[in-house]
């Protein structure tokens, strides 16, 4: 596969006497990647070095792809992670794990299942921040439903501005329990301790604000609910969404979701399985219940249900047959 190609967009940086930051648009290409009718490409990843000195804050990402792509989670790590030539590699060939990236560097952007133009945008000072001598990486998934070959193109922009006024870290929670009973709606549903969580790694409450989510899941899926439930049982809708897949799903909060005050996040995923058979966790014609977003906490979140298991609760509403299962919440410091 072709080496990946960085094309800086001449653009203004600074004022004054001296030069400032370079806020100039950077957009890089991978591919194009040659698909049989009905082929599925999974785990090959993609990487480019940023060769910055300064620390980025990345106040926008887009993706530009084509029919074909299904969905590819990016990242950025330190330079030396994943070492290897820039470009297209097989993700086993470096040991390449998501949650090892989330961890030791930070997510960037997820794509939304098969769209093919999608800008995340936060709020004018709002940023993320990428650390100096860092690389971006990211695991993706093509598939060819089609009956024709495709070639499918794949660039990544990334927009920095001057320095924020706020600084973001990320947020993930994933169900791999689910398993879609055959030719019925179904809901999918944890309840994570964020405050608990909280409390035992900073000793105080959490306070920290929510700035953007994406929601991830595939054909089956009919949309995701996000509850911030308080101590007393009380709640309130933080996020909601019923779009297709192909849509661009993500959304900035505006304004942004206090979680003060709140115990729990309850994130539920909805779908509707026409199958004969029940569908589990997988890519290809599996499901998955995921969702991404940014806080201005000075910790990365994730956790959620991380293995198929027995349901917790199950709760048959007619139209409707809920599971319910357990959630874990992990916590470590982000380098903002």
């Amino acid at each position: 596969m072709r080496a990946a190609i960085l094309v800086l967009l001449v653009g203004c940086s600074g004022t004054g006497d001296g030069p400032g930051p370079d806020v100039s648009p950077r957009t890089y290409h991978f591919g194009p990647y040659t698909l049989a009718p009905g082929q599925e490409m999974n785990g090959q990843c993609v990487s480019a070095t940023l060769d910055n000195d300064e620390p980025l804050y990345v106040n926008s990402v887009e993706l530009t792809t084509g029919v074909g792509f299904h969905h590819s989670n990016w990242f950025w790590v330190p330079e030396t992670r994943f070492g290897g030539p820039d470009g297209t590699w097989r993700c086993r060939d470096r040991d390449f794990d998501e949650a090892i990236a989330g961890i030791e560097g930070g997510v960037l952007f997820a794509q939304s299942t098969q769209a093919q133009h999608e800008i995340q945008q936060f709020e004018p000072g709002i940023a993320i921040v990428i650390p100096p001598r860092s690389r971006i990486v990211a695991g993706t998934h093509l598939l060819n439903p089609s009956d024709e070959p495709r070639e499918v193109p794949l660039a990544l922009t990334i927009t920095p501005i001057a320095e924020p006024r706020i600084r973001l870290a990320g947020m993930a929670f994933q169900n791999q329990g689910i398993q879609l009973p055959p030719r019925r709606k179904s809901r999918f549903t944890i309840e994570c301790p964020l405050d608990e969580a909280h409390r035992n790694v900073l000793s105080r409450p959490m306070d920290y604000n929510v700035h953007y989510v994406l929601p991830h899941y595939h054909d089956l899926g009919t949309g995701i609910t996000l509850d911030a439930i308080r101590a007393d049982g009380s709640e309130v809708r933080l996020f909601e969404n019923a779009s297709h897949v192909g849509d661009a799903l993500g959304r900035a909060l505006s304004p942004a979701f206090s979680m003060s005050g709140f115990a729990k996040l309850r994130f539920s995923c909805n779908f509707d399985n026409p199958r004969d058979t029940a569908v589990g966790w997988g890519n290809g014609n599996g499901e998955m219940c995921i969702f991404l977003a940014f806080t201005d906490s000075t910790f990365n979140v994730t956790g959620g249900q991380l293995s198929f298991g027995p349901a917790l609760e199950e709760i048959d509403h007619g139209d409707v047959l809920e599971r319910i299962h357990a959630c874990g919440v992990l916590m470590a410091e982000a380098s903002i």
